[in-house]
């Protein structure tokens, strides 16, 4: 029996009605899931002291997470391919947003701020009078009892 293209999309997802996609997509689902957990454990230690950095790589963690472990539950449920596909799109389009809409603007107010405090602390060592020292007031000189 051949179904129209839109049929498809009422299907349960698994490995009879999707042989060639099914187990590719559940186990890139996971794979990615894991490495996006690790690369945001490292990122995260790497840049601990920057925070618009650990708040992109929170946003893309947390999208990745419900993107990817939906996924996840759709294969293992069978629920139908028209899921799969709105949830794909909805996460990739979010991931896309994140990365390259939201947080551009911010990761640049902050490098700016970043530069500015660079420049006046080097600004602050660039006299040669703020590395010498000052005499600190002695204290008067007692006179000798004879």
């Amino acid at each position: 029996m051949k179904l129209a293209p839109w049929q498809y999309l009422f299907l349960p997802f698994n490995s009879g009605n999707f042989h060639d996609l099914f187990r590719p997509i559940w186990i890139g689902s996971l794979i990615l899931l894991i490495l996006l957990v690790i690369l945001y454990n490292v990122r995260t230690r790497q840049l601990h002291t920057h925070p618009p950095y650990l708040e992109l790589y929170e946003w893309l963690l947390w999208t990745g997470v419900i993107t990817f472990g939906l996924i996840l539950t759709y294969s293992l449920f069978v629920f139908d391919f028209i899921f799969l596909l709105i949830t794909l799109g909805i996460g990739l389009v979010a991931f896309v947003w994140i990365r390259f809409v939201r947080f551009p603007p911010i990761l640049a107010v902050y490098e700016q701020k970043l530069a500015r405090q660079r420049y006046f602390s080097r600004l602050k060592f660039a006299h040669p009078e703020s590395t010498i020292r000052t005499r600190t007031a002695t204290p008067p000189r007692r006179r000798r009892r004879h």
